[in-house]
């Protein structure tokens, strides 16, 4: 089964009457790496993983994003690993837009449909299968999970988007809202996962500039985004990566709600020197 409203990148290549113009970019600030663009010639394969193939979104780059790698992995049936996570110090939250996933943690075994949601936190036993009759899709966010003296690492869970009701941020009458997979409070969590929601003609009504690195994959809809000196057009299926400080707004259009899933880094010291935790 395929989930409504979660985008998913086209197969294969377009013709070679097509123009090559379109919307990807890269910038000082930000990134727009569009739908169209994720054909399977810029896949990656991953060691240890069968039958599966990644589109890598965004990894850390000095003097950009540095905080996470953004994966959309495409895992076909009999497909998985056994020995997903390379780096014991990762942190990972999975979500799944398509197919049926078999997640283990540390032993329990978990079925996984589109809009199912796990965090994994630093040194989890975890392993993913695709035991069913259809391609599996799904997000992996990583990055590397910064201790706290005092501060227990999280416990690993899994849930789903619609045992979430999209929570209405201050002011907007719900035109902005977020659906929230865990506590912003919890200092325990130095990444959150969210979806954001917009109806139709919702927007985010200033320019944020702000400490968090983003990672903004478009679930469904339509929006023109501000980003940095530019209003950008998305559309489901394209992904923006932002750096820090990177002015952003957007105006959601179209006739259907604008949601995507938001990568941010949190609750944590900016470290003062490079490579180094505070």
């Amino acid at each position: 089964m395929t989930g409504p409203g979660y985008g998913h990148p086209a197969d294969g290549l377009p013709p070679q009457r097509a123009l090559m113009t379109g919307r990807a970019v890269f910038t000082e600030s930000y990134a727009v790496i569009p739908r169209g663009v994720m054909r399977s010639i810029v896949t990656s394969a991953l060691p240890h993983w069968r039958g599966a193939r990644a589109w890598i979104l965004a990894r850390p780059l000095s003097g950009f994003a540095e905080t996470f790698a953004h994966y959309l992995l495409e895992v076909a049936p009999g497909g998985g690993s056994g020995r997903p996570e390379p780096d014991p110090g990762a942190e990972a939250v999975l979500f799944v837009t398509r197919g049926e996933m078999t997640l283990e943690i540390e032993g329990t075994g978990r079925r996984l449909g589109p809009g199912g949601y796990a965090y994994l936190p630093p040194r989890a036993r975890w392993t993913v299968q695709n035991r069913g009759a259809e391609s599996l899709g799904f997000h992996w966010i990583r990055k590397a999970y910064e201790p706290v003296e005092g501060v227990a690492p999280p416990a690993p869970f899994v849930t789903t988007e619609d045992d979430h009701p999209p929570e209405p941020m201050p002011d907007t009458a719900g035109a902005w809202a977020t659906t929230r997979f865990v506590d912003p409070e919890d200092m325990a969590h130095d990444m959150h996962v969210n979806i954001v929601t917009f109806a139709p003609g919702g927007s985010i009504p200033f320019e944020e500039t702000h400490v968090m690195e983003h990672g903004l994959y478009v679930l469904q809809g339509k929006a023109v985004y501000r980003l940095n000196r530019n209003w950008v057009e998305v559309e489901a299926g394209d992904y923006m990566w932002l750096r820090a400080f990177c002015p952003q707004a957007c105006y959601a259009g179209g006739p259907e709600p604008f949601r995507y899933l938001l990568y941010k880094n949190v609750n944590r010291h900016p470290p003062l020197a490079p490579g180094r935790l505070p």
